[in-house]
């Protein structure tokens, strides 16, 4: 599905500006001073509003990889929304497809294919990318507490600024609110953009989902996000027992108070990567190593070797001799994908879509010399 120039015309409404406005806000600090109790409130929110996305709008309502009670969930959606980014069911839903859609051109936040700064926050204020489709998420719309939240879905962050101001005067509203709520954006924004840049992969997935620990420090778990999208069913995102996991601790200590239960753990022969890829899957890393090759310059090669030949060549043979070969097509993806045995199936691929995309452009060509 090719994307559209008015795919990434930004929304000019108030949720664009009162984003760039946060940001400008932050600068008031110069005027109010950063006090310490101000930056204790800001490392605090910070803290609880990335818990709100990581274990409620994400591992919860987005994936269901444990339960609770009603009253926790709206406590979770509360925690959410305070941070400032849209509703619990808007969130939720648009998370749905980015795994279903994950590194494709449907893809809103997908860095190798919109590009880096439009995957961080653009998608977000897009007229299009950032629509979602809440007929996908009717366990979430069941809820009219959660419908209610999402229609108001910036009334718990406005009143939380309103708060912060109140008790700690501009000081608390400036560094304790809008430093907080700046740190949560980007720190949540980070993991749709660098954690498929930046990292390592250890499984393969069908995309470019990477695992990075500095990550997993400031989002809170998150970091681990190859992992993830490996085992999306899992709580746990960090596998290894080095792998800090700051959300699901908080949620196994309240699980032994019975505020949240069954609790999932990533199943011992996924851990070990022993899960295999859809056939769907590894056609679509195919494409994605394919993409790394600039195919015009393969044409330009196949071009050449075609008008200096005397005799009528076979174009197929030419073709391929331009192709890159797989012990190159290999080391490019191993830069970027897990090194496992599926990648020798994706490395083949890879070479059949160069080969086809190629084909297919030379096709108008040859079309074109046989009517002259």
């Amino acid at each position: 599905m090719a994307r559209s120039k008015d795919d990434y015309k930004l929304d000019r409404s108030g949720s664009l500006i009162g984003f760039i406005g946060l940001h400008i806000a932050c600068f008031g600090a110069f005027w109010t001073g950063v006090p310490a109790e101000a930056v204790v409130l800001a490392v605090v929110l910070y803290v609880v509003r990335v818990f709100g996305i990581t274990a409620g709008f994400h591992r919860y309502f987005s994936h269901r990889t444990y339960k609770t009670s009603r009253v926790f969930q709206f406590i979770l959606a509360l925690l959410g929304q305070m941070s400032l980014q849209r509703g619990v069911i808007w969130w939720s839903a648009k998370h749905r497809e980015h795994h279903r859609d994950s590194d494709t051109e449907a893809d809103a936040h997908s860095p190798l294919q919109h590009g880096f700064f439009f995957a961080h926050m653009g998608w977000v204020f897009s007229t299009k990318l950032s629509e979602a489709d809440y007929d996908k998420v009717p366990d979430l719309t069941a809820y009219p507490e959660l419908v209610w939240l999402d229609k108001h879905k910036y009334l718990p962050g406005v009143a939380l600024g309103f708060l912060c101001w109140l008790t700690m005067g501009w000081a608390g509203l400036v560094v304790g609110f809008c430093w907080s709520t700046v740190a949560v954006y980007h720190a949540t924004f980070a993991i749709n953009s660098l954690a498929h840049v930046f990292g390592k992969a250890r499984y393969l997935t069908g995309d470019e989902s990477k695992n990075s620990a500095i990550l997993a420090f400031f989002a809170l778990g998150e970091g681990w996000h190859n992992n993830h999208h490996y085992c999306m069913a899992s709580t746990r995102q960090g596998f290894k027992w080095w792998e800090f996991d700051i959300t699901y601790m908080i949620l196994r200590v309240l699980a032994v108070f019975g505020i949240v239960w069954d609790i999932k753990e990533p199943p011992a022969h996924m851990v070990q990567g022993e899960r295999k890829l859809s056939d769907h899957l590894l056609d679509r890393l195919g494409q994605m190593v394919a993409m790394r090759f600039p195919v015009e310059d393969i044409l330009q090669r196949v071009r050449e070797r075609l008008s200096s030949s005397d005799e009528d060549a076979d174009v197929t043979s030419v073709v391929q001799e331009a192709l890159p070969s797989p012990d190159e097509i290999h080391s490019t993806a191993a830069r970027f994908l897990a090194q496992t045995e599926e990648l020798k199936d994706v490395v083949v691929r890879a070479h059949r879509h160069l080969a086809e995309a190629v084909s297919q452009q030379l096709q108008p060509q040859d079309e074109m010399a046989k009517a002259a």
